[in-house]
């Protein structure tokens, strides 16, 4: 079976020699030393600073929503669950906001704040940056917070400067299915340190450098092992990235032309982690799909549904191009040691359901 994704799994004995000084330290959680250092070598890696890490990526948009303080937000149909579900578990009203066709990212708010929006977030679709020069504007005229679900877009350069420095609060996601990752994890990247030092109590209880409760807190922070494992992935980062570039190039060059795909500006460093395509209509999608199972492929439609059709989410809005391209999109396998052949044959069973 091929599937959409698999984790990179850095070599054991790499990974060994971190969790060895863990153990012998016995120091497993609470800001120990592999947490430390991981944090020191992201800042150096992404080139961002005041990067807190956390348990996971919803964790560190609870950690980004809390410190807005946001009682609704205009945001993107077009995300992973988690980017509804974190804020509305937080009872945060949602306005949802249409998303560009060529891009998949949220269109930037223009006019008045007639909504009483007092927070904006974005997602940065398969890593594609947001119009960042437009949001910041949106973010500035609305005098609102703009925070970004970064999760796709470790290692993501525009104009050779980290995505993750534009707006005031970045997430990462570090999951396992990620072209980084810690088993489980995340980070925040904050604007200013402030937030950075406030972020640090809340996701120890509210403790502060004193051991005193100065803020209400609650457990958000990556333990020792899940440093163990990004500090073994840190040291293959380039290998990784490189993996992904050399098969997203292989399917750039094999799949028909007729295919739609996610416009990048050339101005963007990408990291490779996924090929999004979108194909006429949702029968073809679901016909290419079908036709890829028969193969033992297991593509995915990522991300459909569009999220303002959930019940659960209580829209009242009516997002359409979001609402087309979640029907017709298909990720592809990707993944580090994805086989040349595989990706060869995974294009012979798309260009072949198009010509169908």
């Amino acid at each position: 079976m091929i599937t959409v994704t698999k984790p990179h799994i850095p070599r054991k004995k790499r990974f060994l020699h971190y969790v060895e000084r863990a153990f012998s330290q016995r120091w497993l959680t609470n800001n120990g030393p592999l947490v430390r250092e991981l944090t020191e070598r992201l800042e150096e890696f992404l080139d961002v600073k005041n990067l807190l890490l956390v348990g996971n990526g919803t964790l560190g948009l609870l950690i980004a929503l809390k410190l807005a303080n946001c009682q609704k937000l205009f945001t993107t149909p077009f995300s992973f669950p988690a980017t509804s579900s974190a804020p509305i578990w937080m009872n945060i009203g949602l306005v949802y906001g249409d998303i560009r066709p060529e891009t998949f990212n949220l269109k930037p708010p223009t006019g008045d704040n007639s909504s009483e929006v007092d927070g904006l977030l974005a997602t940065h679709v398969f890593g594609n940056p947001c119009e960042l020069t437009q949001m910041a504007e949106s973010a500035r005229s609305w005098d609102v917070p703009l925070i970004y679900d970064a999760a796709h877009a470790f290692g993501v350069k525009v104009d050779g400067q980290s995505v993750l420095n534009f707006g005031d609060m970045s997430i990462l996601s570090f999951h396992a299915t990620k072209i980084f990752h810690s088993i489980e994890g995340g980070a925040v990247v904050f604007k200013d340190s402030a937030l950075l030092e406030a972020a640090k109590e809340m996701i120890n209880f509210g403790f502060d450098g004193s051991g005193a409760v100065r803020s209400v807190g609650i457990n958000a922070k990556m333990n020792e092992l899940e440093a163990a494992m990004g500090l073994a992935m840190l040291d293959e980062v380039d290998e990784v990235l490189e993996a992904y570039r050399t098969r997203y190039e292989m399917y750039d060059d094999l799949l028909d032309g007729i295919l739609i795909r996610q416009r990048i500006a050339d101005n963007v460093e990408q990291n490779y982690s996924y090929f999004p395509i979108c194909f006429a209509d949702e029968r073809s999608a679901d016909y290419a799909i079908r036709e890829l199972g028969n193969q033992g492929v297991t593509p995915r439609k990522y991300f459909s549904p569009s999220l303002d059709t959930v019940a659960v989410y209580g829209s009242s809005q009516s997002c359409e191009v979001s609402q087309d391209v979640a029907s017709r999109i298909v990720c592809l396998p990707m993944y580090t040691d994805l086989p040349e052949e595989d990706v060869r044959k995974i294009c012979r069973v798309v260009n072949q359901s198009l010509e169908v």
